[in-house]
């Protein structure tokens, strides 16, 4: 699918699938007992939510080398921040968690 706002994402994926939406709220409002008006709401919320999630997921295709490379351009472009670093003893295990161990 083409690179959309997610309220045209919506819109496209509901013209480009409305008989399975029907579909799928037919078999909701039969599992429920619920009307479609009342399912209808509320499976456009889950897919939102779903497209959210997706939006948030690396792309699958992506290989180890394109996200070493993303993650080493996000690493540098960090590092022009001049973010002090930190000592071996600031993040050794008795720095962190204490001598109470």
């Amino acid at each position: 699918m083409a690179e959309h706002s997610f309220p045209d994402q919506l819109r496209v994926l509901e013209e480009e699938n409305s008989e399975d939406l029907e579909a799928v709220t037919r078999i909701l409002s039969k599992l429920t007992h619920l009307s479609s008006e009342q399912i209808k709401p509320r499976l456009q919320s889950l897919i939102t939510n779903l497209l959210d999630l997706q939006a948030s997921q690396p792309e699958p295709q992506e290989s180890s080398e394109a996200w070493t490379q993303r993650f080493t351009k996000w690493v540098e472009e960090h590092r022009e921040l001049g973010l002090p670093s930190l000592s071996d003893e600031a993040i050794s295990r008795e720095s962190i968690y204490g001598d109470d161990r």
